[in-house]
């Protein structure tokens, strides 16, 4: 199934239903349901992204990685991975993906936010990401100064995104990889 198109600009949040959501941590229990929305949005062209090679050398942090549930019903997942970039503790945030009924309603923003809540009171510098800057910086991703933060492979440097405070911005630099 082809990938679905980002907007330019993201609706905005149908409030009703996001105040009808809820926020949890993913449990064992949820792989199966996420690998399935993961093939299912991204193919299988999904492992051979760069974002992926780093998420293949570190596992996801299960306390930061959260489900949002309506009407008891699972519709979205994000993932955060413990994550350097220059000795910088940060997360890299993704894969974010919301089941095809549920899209443009909000719950990817609201995991988004929660996700980087989270990762500040885990005291991470930053949040880092892979994505579309129409869509993640009305969420306050600014995108990275090229050649800043290199990932272990090829990405389009207008793509890669972080969360983080201003100042802290230009201080990232250097190489994506496992915190130590």
């Amino acid at each position: 199934m082809p990938r679905r198109k980002i907007p330019k600009t993201p609706p905005p949040p149908i409030p009703e239903f996001v105040a009808q959501l809820t926020v949890r941590a993913e449990t064992p229990a949820d792989s199966a349901w996420i690998d399935g929305l993961h093939r299912q949005s991204f193919g299988p062209g999904r492992f051979a992204r760069t974002a992926f090679r780093v998420r293949e050398r570190v596992d996801p942090d299960p306390k930061l990685s959260f489900l949002a549930l309506f009407e008891g019903h699972r519709v979205a997942s994000v993932k955060m991975t413990p994550i350097a970039v220059g000795g910088a503790p940060g997360y890299l945030l993704g894969p974010l993906m919301t089941d095809p009924a549920h899209r443009s309603k909000g719950a990817g923003r609201h995991l988004v936010q929660k996700a980087i809540a989270a990762a500040k009171a885990a005291k991470a510098e930053f949040v880092l990401l892979v994505g579309d800057e129409p869509y993640y910086g009305a969420l306050g991703f600014k995108q990275v100064p090229p050649g800043d933060i290199v990932f272990p492979g090829p990405v389009d440097p207008a793509r890669i995104l972080v969360h983080a405070e201003p100042d802290a911005i230009g201080r990232i630099k250097g190489m994506v990889g496992p915190r130590r």
